[in-house]
Formats: C-alpha cells, sequence, structure tokens
C-alpha cells in the first residue's frame, strides 16, 4: 500500500476517534442531535476508509451506505446487527440535520454509544486485516 494511502486511512481513523469523543462532550451537555451526528460521523469516517483500502469507491454518504452493505454485510464480513446499526445512525444523521422538530433524547441515543464504539471497533479490525 502507498504512503499516501496509509496517510489517508489513518486520517480518516483519527478523525473518527476525534468526532467520538466530541460525541461524549455534547451528550454531558444534552445535546442528542448534534450526538447522533458525532455517532453517525465517527462510523462514516471508518467506513470511508474501509471501502478506500479495498479499492471500492463511493462518492457519496448513501454511496458509501450501500458499497458498504454490498460488500461487507451481504457477505457476512460485519453482522447484520451492526449493518442495521450504521443504517440507524444514516437515517437519524437525516433526520436530526434536515427534519424539522425531531429531537432526539437520552434514552434514545445513551444506548447506542456502546453499540457505535463496538462498531468502529469492529471497522478497525476490518481496515487493518
Amino acid at each position: 500500500m502507498s504512503a499516501a494511502k496509509e496517510d489517508y486511512i489513518a486520517y480518516r481513523i483519527a478523525k473518527s476517534d476525534e468526532v467520538f469523543a466530541d460525541e461524549a462532550l455534547l451528550a454531558l451537555n444534552n445535546r442528542w442531535n448534534s450526538c447522533v451526528n458525532r455517532l453517525y460521523y465517527s462510523s462514516f469516517y471508518l467506513v470511508s476508509a474501509l471501502l478506500y483500502r479495498s479499492g471500492i469507491k463511493a462518492d457519496t454518504h448513501n454511496g458509501a451506505k450501500t458499497q458498504f452493505f454490498q460488500h461487507f454485510v451481504k457477505t457476512g464480513a460485519v453482522p447484520a446487527e451492526q449493518g442495521k446499526l450504521y443504517t440507524h445512525l444514516f437515517d437519524w444523521r437525516q433526520e436530526s440535520d434536515y427534519a424539522d422538530f425531531i429531537e432526539f433524547d437520552e434514552p434514545t441515543i445513551k444506548p447506542m454509544l456502546e453499540k457505535v464504539s463496538a462498531f468502529n471497533l469492529l471497522l478497525k479490525s476490518l481496515i487493518k486485516k
């Protein structure tokens, strides 16, 4: 793998870690819609790094989700349950960013923190294979 490719992947992993840490600050301040956004992006950066590492092109968020499902969820490399988690994050991020009168709350989002953390660890392990 070229140094430029490795640098890009390392950058995406670092970006994921950074925005996941931001989520904790937002949760402490009950900023649940913003927390959803950060949770989604923490996984999106890793999904995009995994696709890039695998030579799979995706130009949009929806394209990344589609390619991720085709190449990793449908093949069994990622459990279907975690694929559904990514779909929820994708949909919730869209709602929290673009829909009016959508307010996420602690009972809905707080349980997602551990699930997203575990999902991100799985993605990192796939990136390093």
